[in-house]
């Protein structure tokens, strides 16, 4: 097998049930109560991010690390949290070394891609101390650029999303598409996938 062949999977509600990072927001706050203090400027901040007002307002829902260790509350994060990743995602079903890019924070994903033999982690850069994103959110056209960037001569014959409208970019790089729903899977053609976003 060659050593540059994958399968690419996107994270959020690919692998795992819900968006990972709003979750360890809360998941903060819950072990962290003090900071319910900035939860309003969290609030507002996450909404506008949310309603599509630009990518700086995701860096702001995570000026919250200011307060706390970002790194090890990632950790223990998942160490609850493992448990919720679909098996579809088991590194004991894996015919091919695996590749994940997601647009949620690499520092906050890398102990669940370490935890599950992930290969290559291509996550939005985030500084874990301060919630500043450095470059780009790793998100729609991103994530072709960023694959290229980290693994120029990648083959990548399957490629997993839930989301067929932000991930159409990452599906055009595969040889087969699964759109995954719930941890199941439905493999559909380029074209099939074409046709349902006109």
């Amino acid at each position: 097998m060659s050593e540059n062949v994958f399968d690419l999977y996107d994270f959020d509600k690919t692998v795992y049930p819900h968006d990972s990072e709003t979750v360890f927001l809360f998941y903060c706050i819950l072990h962290r109560p003090y900071l319910i203090l900035i939860t309003p400027w969290l609030a507002i901040n996450l909404l506008l991010f949310f309603l599509g007002f630009g990518d700086s307002f995701k860096g702001r829902c995570f000026s919250f690390l200011r307060f706390i260790d970002g790194e090890k509350m990632a950790e223990r994060f998942w160490e609850k949290e493992q448990k919720k990743i679909y098996p579809i995602f088991e590194p004991k079903d894996r015919k091919r070394p695996v590749v994940v890019c997601s647009a949620s924070p690499e520092f906050f994903l890398k102990p669940i891609c370490d935890k599950l033999k992930v290969h290559t982690l291509i996550a939005t850069r985030m500084n874990p101390k301060t919630g500043k994103i450095i470059g780009y959110n790793c998100k729609d056209k991103q994530k072709p650029l960023r694959i290229k960037e980290a693994l120029p001569d990648a083959k990548f014959i399957n490629v997993y999303s839930d989301s067929l409208k932000n991930d159409i970019h990452i599906f055009e790089l595969g040889e087969r598409c699964f759109h995954a729903k719930k941890g199941k899977l439905e493999e559909m053609s380029l074209d099939e996938i074409r046709d349902k976003l006109k």
